[in-house]
């Protein structure tokens, strides 16, 4: 209105396009990408929260989202009534409502806090309690959102056991995460967007490799961390076992060890070039992502030269003290000086601890404990 003849310019975004794809009944299907690159757009096009521009979008079966956990709960009212009125909301009966609330409360371990109103609980309590109610609901087609990640470590896993039973019961899951891990364990097949694109679909050991391209560059042969006549390696096969374990079979990437027993990772490397004094190492995260043990083998001596066409067995043995979930195995090769990375296998191995109880912490290291009276 003050400068009518100002040019304006303005530039179109297109979250979503030529974005195409079929999902089976009963398939467990996952979405990856970067920030930004339009998966969680997708799931609201799915849910019909957002409308599309062109195409369309065909459902068959009752659909439940999973996107924002505890859309609809009041500040004022405590969980009892707002579990009736979100469960409601997603389309149980108020008598079905009533009749799970004692399972919903339970599971999301809120006994304590049942008259307390939602404004006095801590962000964590309240999306535990909108999980929780989700999963009450009796929905051919599950749309979930990085739902994962909810709560402590305890309850983390308590998620995935859930999902474990939704998959075995046969439902239709879209699953959006960041955790190739998740990936891999989950589902049947997965879909990599970036910037709106598809830029593949099909095996999810294949999209992982290839979201880890995406992120990090093409690490190994071809890498932009790999200069015109830098030495490559190759990361063949990585595996995790207990100590006296027997090796896995090829193709089986997850391994369950009892805390307190000794572990042992282990990764095949060749080498196309000649390097010298390669550096191998493995990371191990926990399920949110946190580094939780790195070791490397440049804290002994020099792993020494390696020829054009060298093999090499590195096994990586320690104590197994890790707190009681789920752990992704990275290893990595880079070379002497630490500067170049000259191959990596992001979230190549999934390693599930067990232990009789769960202390709260990432690690349960031995402890000597003295109690004098006084």
């Amino acid at each position: 209105m003050l400068h009518p003849r100002r040019s304006r310019t303005f530039s179109e975004l297109r979250a979503l396009e030529d974005v195409s794809f079929d999902i089976a009944p009963g398939e467990f299907f996952g979405i990856v990408g970067r920030n930004g690159s339009g998966k969680s757009t997708l799931l609201k096009c799915l849910a019909g929260i957002y409308g599309v521009d062109s195409g369309r979008v065909d459902v068959r079966g009752r659909l439940s989202p999973f996107i924002e956990l505890g859309v609809g709960f009041h500040p004022e009212l405590s969980a009892r009534d707002n579990v009736a009125i979100n469960a409601i909301m997603l389309g149980l009966t108020r008598k079905q409502a009533l009749e799970r609330f004692d399972e919903i409360i339970a599971f999301a371990e809120l006994e304590e806090f049942v008259d307390l109103k939602l404004k006095n609980y801590s962000s964590g309590m309240s999306v535990r309690l909108g999980f929780a109610v989700a999963i009450q609901v009796d929905a051919d087609v599950l749309l979930v959102d990085e739902v994962l990640a909810v709560g402590d470590i305890s309850f983390q896993q308590k998620c995935f056991d859930e999902f474990y039973r939704l998959k075995a019961e046969g439902r239709t899951i879209v699953f959006v995460t960041h955790d190739m891990s998740s990936v891999r364990r989950f589902c049947d097949r997965a879909m990599l967007l970036e910037r709106g694109d598809m830029i593949d679909i099909g095996d999810p050991e294949a999209i992982a490799s290839k979201y880890a391209e995406v992120n990090f560059g093409t690490v190994g042969d071809d890498g932009p961390s790999a200069a015109p006549g830098a030495p490559r390696a190759r990361i063949t096969r990585t595996w995790c076992a207990t100590g006296g374990g027997p090796v896995p079979e090829l193709g089986d990437d997850t391994v369950t060890v009892a805390q307190g027993e000794d572990c042992v990772a282990c990764m095949e490397v060749e080498f196309p070039d000649a390097v010298e004094d390669p550096v191998f190492s493995i990371n191990f995260r926990n399920d949110v992502r946190h580094t939780i043990y790195v070791a490397r083998s440049d804290r002994g001596e020099p792993t020494g030269s390696f020829a054009a066409g060298d093999r090499a067995s590195v096994k990586f043995r320690f104590p197994n003290w890790l707190g009681p979930s789920v752990y992704t195995l990275t290893p990595s090769v880079v070379t002497g000086d630490g500067r170049m990375t000259l191959d990596q296998r992001v979230d190549a191995v999934t390693l599930r601890v067990e232990a009789p109880r769960f202390s709260g912490g990432v690690a349960d290291l031995p402890t000597e404990i003295e109690v004098e009276r006084s």
